[in-house]
């Protein structure tokens, strides 16, 4: 009888011992790790100062965007704008100089020297939301991340870069008749461009002396 009870005990404590122990690939391992590590404000912030700054200077001019996209849209696409994915939103980088034509509670209208054509966009200075800074320059690669929860909160800490950084002395100071110069996200619907209602993202605003 004590060898049958042993016996029996022996195999329910090796059965414990085998349910209790697993092991997993080392691949698993330094995925979980890195999606613990992964810290999307100091991406951002890195991002922010030492690719999307040194950038800036890619971008087009907003006016020659527009006269591009009104006479050959698909190479104005083609060009200058980036995207992830199939779909039709795509964004632009770019900049442009003018003078403030109104000052509203969500936006400022600048006014572009555009010619014999009078050409407005709007520079958005409340509600900073979306893709389009993250992937305006296209240097930025999904496939980088291990999930899209970190690829899209990268994209919420560089709008509050914005909210925070870059609006507040701006706003504090921006007034109707003051000339201006920005560069910026433009998000673009390929099948349905309108180019009377451009939206710009600001990256840097600044007020001209």
């Amino acid at each position: 009888m004590t060898a049958l009870k042993f016996s029996i005990i022996s195999i329910v404590v090796i059965a414990i011992a085998y349910n209790g122990v697993y092991f997993k690939k080392l691949d698993e391992v330094k995925a979980s790790r890195a999606v613990k590590d992964f810290n999307p404000t100091q991406y951002a912030s890195q991002f922010w100062n030492g690719k999307l700054m040194p950038h800036l200077d890619k971008a087009i001019d907003i006016t020659q965007l527009t006269a591009l996209l009104s006479t050959d849209t698909s190479k104005a696409f083609d060009d200058y704008s980036h995207a992830l994915g199939i779909g039709n939103l795509r964004y632009f980088l770019v900049k442009g100089r003018g003078m403030i034509e109104s000052v509203n509670e969500d936006d400022i209208v600048v006014s572009l020297p555009a010619g014999k054509h009078k050409q407005t966009v709007k520079v958005a200075t409340e509600y900073i939301f979306g893709n389009a800074v993250r992937d305006a320059t296209g240097l930025i690669d999904i496939n980088d991340f291990n999930n899209t929860m970190d690829f899209n909160n990268v994209s919420a800490e560089l709008n509050k870069i914005i909210r925070e950084q870059v609006l507040p002395s701006f706003t504090s100071a921006v007034k109707k008749g003051s000339a201006i110069s920005f560069v910026g996200a433009l998000e673009l619907n390929k099948e349905h461009v309108n180019l009377e209602r451009l939206e710009i993202i600001p990256v840097t605003v600044d007020l001209e002396k």
